[in-house]
């Protein structure tokens, strides 16, 4: 039976890498975050005021796109980050930090709201949970250039809007692992435990845990 599962989470906490993993595993076709440069981002760096609307319009556009697209595969999905987390967390962190005006929010979260009525949801929300210090690290090993420059309160800021959508989500279950603990790169041991919660686990909302003889043994 096909399976819908998104990946959600902060910055930097392992979302593409869990989403490869998984799909080895699983066989299971994965769909990352839109690739296609934002034409609006220079203006929104200037100004972000006037662009940020523009910009989360684009950027709601093509993750509606995806969501469409893996709707239409036969086989089971895994989704890089949600349409859903566009709006509750980037869109209203910009609304929260008077970075979008609240007519451009309205009218973003009108559309938003209609957009996602029609939209089948996940089976499974896997959120990846990670302390600021986690996600700083893991950002500085991927290096990349536009990355370097986030600020760790921007990224606490971040995790406090995560955990609060997290906690009303309640379109599909959600499971929640504390990436922090879990190294599921370095650790085959940590990676199986989630697979596991994973395929154990579509209904209802869980946390994995796991013991420390578990973790002695990676």
């Amino acid at each position: 039976m096909k399976k819908f599962i998104a990946v959600a989470g902060n910055i930097g906490v392992g979302k593409s890498t869990l989403v490869e993993m998984i799909c080895e595993r699983l066989d299971c076709q994965p769909f990352y975050e839109p690739v296609t440069e934002n034409p609006y981002i220079s203006d929104f760096y200037k100004d972000m005021l006037s662009w940020s609307f523009h910009s989360q319009i684009f950027f709601l556009t093509h993750r509606l796109r995806i969501h469409q697209d893996l709707v239409r595969t036969t086989g089971s999905v895994i989704q890089d980050r949600s349409i859903y987390e566009d709006a509750e967390v980037f869109a209203h962190n910009l609304f929260a930090q008077d970075k979008m005006s609240e007519r451009d929010y309205t009218t973003y979260r009108s559309l938003y709201r209609t957009l996602a009525d029609y939209l089948p949801p996940p089976d499974l929300v896997i959120y990846l949970r990670a302390s600021v210090p986690t996600l700083l690290k893991r950002i500085a090993l991927r290096n990349r250039d536009y990355e370097r420059q986030i600020a760790p309160e921007y990224l606490s800021r971040l995790n406090d809007i995560y955990e609060n959508w997290i906690e009303h989500f309640t379109l599909c279950p959600v499971l929640t692992v504390p990436a922090d603990a879990l190294d599921y790169v370095a650790h085959s041991r940590h990676l199986e435990l989630i697979i596991n919660k994973v395929q154990e686990k579509l209904t209802g909302k869980d946390e994995v845990v796991f013991t420390r003889e578990e973790a002695e043994r990676t």
